[in-house]
């Protein structure tokens, strides 16, 4: 068994440029269970960065900051800690704090986190909106920290402060994702077998609760345009959802395993989806068909050598903000950079015991994090999208499948439209 086809030599693939690295500080008992780092976020807004330190620590670091101290010479350690600044760069005049590091200490194992920022013409959802313990403005940045205990806290980025406790879950928070349209609403994924959908406009309280998964669920994304949920799960569940009336759109079916990382594109055309039978499947969320297969394993394996342990697991995924290529993370120690329009990866990266990874906000950088809690920071491929692909994510921002096969084009435009020719 091998990591590349028999046509590919893995001395050719380009090796990816590191740029750094974040350490996590040593603790006593650091090689026992809880050290892991599960997950790292890109603030949307590109502010901040921040990880799973394990043992119930968070770390937020200023991004700008972070870079700057990888082109003087790399970073091993965390950044200096700085007192924060207020200046005048609100609209209105008011003061706003500067990007400054913080430690959080969550009080439990940390297994998700999320970014999530307001706007202003996204009300609350609630009835009765006359009281409310909390008014996030639209300068606010909020983090969402999913936990071990099945509690999800909800800090304010800029000072590190607690703001809300939510209580419902009654097992580990795997995944939190906030709507990309600015409302606050929080989903989490859960090993208690379901989603929570929250509003924290409405002080955090709980609206739904998504019933579907049979399993474990690990991983939850939102389409751009906020109307779809994917959630995936043990017992090969890749499941759609409805999030204007809260229903079960579709089930994909195709992976031979558990499914663990899930995200959308940028134009939302196009769904990735990794699982532990070493393949990330890219799907057309909208009729439920696999138009891409990125294999991790060679020869791939049968469904039955596939639905265990393999060596090649996938453990994330994530899409680049170009819509063209995206990261995957495997078992076999490397983080691999693929192109839609290739069925071979472009630039792999060596990484031992890696659990997540995550592009940039502008998509320069990906993140990796691993068991020993540091975070490791490599460049991504450099490709510069050609008209006709970025007249494509235009279009398919505002329209789904179905809409631009009503559309009285050629055949052929419809097909690259569509996604049918990658």
């Amino acid at each position: 068994m091998a990591s590349f086809p028999d046509s590919v030599n893995q001395d050719d693939v380009v090796r990816t440029r590191a740029i750094g690295e974040l350490v996590t500080p040593a603790a006593p008992f650091a090689q026992k269970y809880g050290r892991e780092n599960w997950t790292v976020a890109f603030a949307p807004d590109g502010s901040y960065f921040a990880w799973s330190q394990g043992h119930r620590t968070v770390k937020l670091v200023p991004w700008s900051q972070c870079l700057n101290n990888f082109v003087a010479g790399g970073i091993k350690n965390s950044i200096t800690s700085c007192i924060p600044k207020l200046s005048r760069q609100n609209s209105d005049g008011s003061l706003k704090t500067q990007p400054c590091e913080h430690t959080i200490d969550c009080g439990d194992i940390v297994w998700s986190l999320a970014f999530g920022s307001s706007v202003p013409e996204k009300q609350s959802q609630c009835v009765n909106i006359e009281w409310h313990r909390f008014k996030f403005g639209q300068d606010q940045l909020l983090l969402a920290t999913g936990l071990n205990n099945g509690r999800i806290k909800i800090w304010d980025v800029y000072t590190g402060k607690l703001l809300l406790n939510l209580m419902d879950h009654t097992e580990i928070v795997r995944d939190l994702t906030f709507a990309p349209d600015g409302s606050l609403i929080l989903v989490s994924a859960s090993r208690d077998k379901t989603l929570r959908v929250w509003d924290l406009k409405d002080d955090g309280n709980m609206m739904k609760v998504l019933r579907g998964h049979q399993n474990w669920v690990f991983c939850c994304a939102f389409s751009p345009d906020s109307t779809i949920l994917c959630s995936v799960g043990a017992g090969k569940a890749v499941l759609l959802w409805d999030m204007d009336k809260y229903t079960l759109i579709r089930k994909l079916e195709g992976h031979h395993n558990d499914v663990v990382a899930c995200e959308f594109s940028p134009d939302g055309a196009l769904l990735a989806t990794a699982s532990y039978d070493t393949r990330v499947f890219v799907w057309d969320p909208h009729t439920g068909c696999v138009l891409l297969e990125f294999g991790h394993l060679f020869p791939p394996p049968s469904p039955i050598f596939a639905g265990g342990s393999n060596g090649h697991w996938v453990k994330s995924v994530s899409f680049s903000h170009d819509g063209m290529h995206i990261a995957s993370l495997a078992d076999d120690q490397m983080l691999r950079f693929w192109r839609i329009d290739e069925t071979r990866p472009v630039e792999v990266a060596p990484l031992s015991n890696g659990l997540c990874c995550a592009f940039s906000t502008d998509g320069s950088v990906v993140a990796a994090g691993t068991q020993d809690g540091n975070v490791y920071f490599w460049s991504t491929p450099k490709h510069v999208s050609n008209l006709q692909h970025l007249c494509r994510m235009a279009i398919r921002r505002v329209m789904t499948t179905s809409k631009v096969k009503e559309l009285p084009i050629p055949v052929k435009m419809m097909e690259f439209l569509s996604y049918q020719t990658i």
